[in-house]
C-alpha cells in the first residue's frame, strides 16, 4: 500500500487517468456480465450475452479522454476557486459541481458513446437519458462529493471520484443498454 500511495503522490495525473479509465472499463464489463446475464435469463432468451470489448473499449476511451482528465483538472480548480474543507467551502463545492460537473459529465458519457458508435443522431441517448441520469446524479455525487471534499486528501480525490464513478458508471452503462435493449424489442 505505501509503494502505491508513493506511485501516486510522485505520479498523480499519471496515477489518476490510468486508474480512473481502468474503472470505466472494469465498470462496462461488471453491466455486461452480471446485469446483462440477468435480463437475457427471460423466457425469449436463448443464451446469456458474452462480452463486447468494442462496447468496454469505447466506455474505457470516454473515461480516458474526457471524465478522467475533466475530474483531475476540476477538482484541482474547485479546490484552489473554494479553498478548505470546512462544512460551507465543502457545500459549496459540492454545488458547483453538481451544477456544472454534473450536466458536463453525463453529457459527454452519452454523446461520446454515441460518436464513437457513429450513430446518425449523437444526441438521441443524451436526449432520452439525460434526466433519469441527472436526477439519479445529485443524490448521488452530492453524498460521494461530500465526502470526498471533507475526508480524502486532493492528491488522492480523482481516484477516490474514480472508484465512486466505477458504481455510477455501472448505472449510466446498464441503464444505456436496458433502454436499447426494450427498443429493439
Amino acid at each position: 500500500m505505501n509503494r502505491a500511495w508513493a506511485a501516486l503522490r510522485a505520479r498523480p495525473y499519471i496515477s489518476n487517468v490510468a486508474g480512473y479509465t481502468a474503472l470505466f472499463a472494469s465498470a462496462d464489463i461488471f453491466q455486461q456480465s452480471v446485469l446483462s446475464r440477468r435480463r437475457a435469463v427471460g423466457p425469449e432468451s436463448h443464451a446469456a450475452p458474452g462480452i463486447s470489448w468494442r462496447q468496454t473499449a469505447r466506455v474505457a476511451a470516454v473515461g480516458f479522454c474526457f471524465h478522467a482528465n475533466f475530474n483531475y483538472r476540476w477538482l484541482s480548480w474547485l479546490e484552489r476557486m473554494l479553498p478548505g474543507g470546512g462544512v460551507k467551502a465543502v457545500m459549496a463545492k459540492v454545488g458547483v459541481d453538481q451544477l456544472v460537473a454534473g450536466p458536463l459529465t453525463i453529457s459527454a458519457f452519452y454523446i461520446g458513446l454515441s460518436l464513437l458508435e457513429s450513430k446518425d443522431d449523437i444526441l438521441e441517448d443524451w436526449r432520452e437519458k439525460f434526466w433519469p441520469s441527472y436526477k439519479t446524479g445529485v443524490v448521488f455525487w452530492s453524498t460521494v462529493q461530500a465526502v470526498n471534499f471533507s475526508l480524502v486528501p486532493p492528491v488522492a480525490r480523482t481516484i477516490f471520484l474514480g472508484v465512486a464513478a466505477l458504481v455510477f458508471t455501472i448505472f449510466l452503462c446498464h441503464l444505456r443498454q436496458q433502454q436499447d435493449h426494450e427498443l429493439k424489442k
